[in-house]
């Protein structure tokens, strides 16, 4: 009988694609790809794996469209942004953006996620392959107040990367100002001041750069951008 962390080993032959291992064959680091795959290949989220997904700001996702284009979004919010319900379930928010959806269009395409924890400070990083859906699951909005809806995770394979090209990075420990409080508000982006956009504004922002210290040009907000101002 197989022990409990073998049973929650996936197989190398499903993880690695055909490609994947004619350069393996090549260069010939199939047996290094096994034995890496079979000490940190996990189908479920473990304790430590969990507790460092928790202590997250910000992580990556890519995403992939019907036809099979992909993309990465930076994803941040309060510690915790990323919060693991289950050892197969990770939920996040997703804030008001930009109004184009590019990465929850392609979930509700593909429902195909990568997700990637980083820590630049003690480098270490997890890495995450799973299937996700949108969600307005009532205790998860309730978590992240400001929402619009959740993402639903289901862990397909995760698994701990090298952490040695990581460089350092300071931490301060602070957070975007834009991260909804508590109430779910938060202070209008820069962005949404500019003039030529105003006309192409959802309803609910309407007329809110002139309680915010009215519009802005294209080139003021750029400047911003370069601040660190916006």
């Amino acid at each position: 009988m197989a022990n409990e962390d073998e049973a929650s080993t996936p197989n190398p032959d499903d993880f690695y694609s055909p490609q994947q291992r004619a350069l393996q064959d090549e260069l010939q680091t199939r047996p290094l790809a096994d034995a890496v795959a079979y000490a940190i290949l996990r189908d479920t989220l473990e304790p430590e794996a969990a507790a460092f997904i928790e202590t997250r700001a910000y992580f990556f996702v890519s995403t992939e469209n019907g036809d099979g284009e992909p993309t990465v979004s930076y994803k941040g919010g309060n510690v915790g942004v990323a919060h693991v319900v289950d050892e197969k379930t990770i939920v996040f928010p997703s804030y008001n953006g930009n109004g184009m959806y590019f990465s929850a269009g392609n979930i509700s395409a593909t429902g195909r996620v990568g997700m990637l924890f980083i820590d630049m400070c003690t480098p270490h990083r997890v890495r995450v392959q799973g299937t996700a859906k949108l969600s307005q699951n009532e205790a998860h909005m309730q978590r992240y107040r400001g929402a619009e809806f959740v993402v639903e995770v289901t862990v397909d394979k995760i698994f701990d990367n090298c952490a040695h090209y990581i460089h350092m990075h300071g931490r301060d420990g602070s957070t975007s100002r834009y991260v909804p409080d508590a109430t779910g508000e938060a202070p209008l982006p820069a962005w949404k001041r500019v003039e030529m956009l105003q006309e192409f504004l959802p309803p609910d922002d309407v007329g809110k750069a002139a309680e915010n210290g009215g519009t802005i040009t294209l080139d003021e907000y750029k400047q911003k951008v370069m601040d660190g101002t916006s």
